[in-house]
């Protein structure tokens, strides 16, 4: 399975703008730019952002799925991703990612919970992909 999506760029990089889209239509033309990834304007998306939405949603997936592996089924499993953008020797890099989830899990003990949270960290194919060469911090509480 290749989950595809595009990007289109047209002008210099500062004065530039581009837009993205999925080939589902979920994002169609979302407008990113110079501005919105370095200078904090809203006027669009950045790749940043969509990879911690992506981190998000794939680690909330691995979480239900290493809890249903326990016999636990979680009533809610809520994550936020902060991706951080930094300069660094040669440009700039993604240099952390943390992880924030909170979960309601009938049943769970604190013990298979923190388990559960550190395979999915360790499993979750967004979190394999930065392992080697980004900082992965994650906070996960048990509600």
């Amino acid at each position: 399975m290749a989950s595809k999506a595009s990007a289109v760029w047209t002008g210099s990089l500062k004065e530039g703008k581009g837009t993205i889209s999925t080939a589902t239509g979920v994002l169609k033309d979302a407008n990113y730019s110079f501005a919105t990834r370095f200078e904090g304007a809203d006027s669009g998306t950045t790749p940043e952002e969509l990879i911690a939405a992506a981190h998000a949603s794939c680690f909330s997936m691995a979480l239900g799925a290493q809890l249903g592996g326990s016999g636990l089924t979680p009533e809610s499993i809520e994550t936020e991703a902060a991706v951080t953008l930094a300069k660094v020797d040669g440009g700039f890099a993604i240099t952390k990612i943390t992880l924030t989830t909170k979960a309601k899990v009938p049943g769970a003990t604190k013990e298979v919970f923190d388990t559960a949270a550190a395979n999915a960290k360790a499993g979750c194919p967004i979190s394999k992909l930065f392992a080697n060469n980004t900082e992965l911090v994650l906070d996960a509480t048990l509600v």
